[in-house]
């Protein structure tokens, strides 16, 4: 199941780039919110090869998810790559400057099932696609806005 939206920001694309690629920030974001994240690679640069074990609750049960950067193309492109006892999960961020203070992400998730239950949820999960399609937009710019507060 694929899921895509696409956001025009007042910012450069360098800047937008770094929003979305700062992964200190994120790795705090998702400690407040519950998630125990930790790092599993030596580099501290930002680049292909990082990776983190993040384990979280969702719907009562403890989840564990492990993503690793496949891509980091500064200032264009990000893409990382995951796997959880279910799904497999690909995320990509892609940064366009329209113009010199004007820049585009485009933000692309997809989800792959890696058993019969998994598979199960995802088409059961189609029947309310554009209902998650909405929700996912919403979570995409709450989350650039949240990071452009911070910075």
């Amino acid at each position: 199941m694929k899921f895509s939206t696409r956001h025009d920001t007042e910012s450069r694309a360098e800047d937008l780039f770094g929003v979305v690629g700062d992964f200190g920030r994120i790795e705090r974001m998702l400690m407040c919110r519950g998630a125990h994240v930790c790092r599993i690679d030596p580099t501290q640069e930002p680049g292909t090869g990082m990776g983190w074990q993040i384990d979280f609750d969702w719907r009562g049960r403890p989840r564990s998810l492990r993503l690793e950067v496949t891509r980091h193309d500064r200032p264009e492109r990000l893409s990382m790559a995951g796997m959880s006892d279910a799904l497999d999960i690909n995320i990509d961020a892609t940064v366009i400057a329209l113009s010199r203070t004007r820049s585009r992400l485009i933000f692309e998730t997809d989800l792959r099932p890696r058993n019969m239950k998994a598979r199960l949820m995802l088409q059961t999960a189609k029947l309310a696609k554009p209902q998650l399609d909405r929700k996912f937009d919403r979570r995409v710019a709450q989350f650039l806005s949240d990071m452009h507060a911070a910075r």
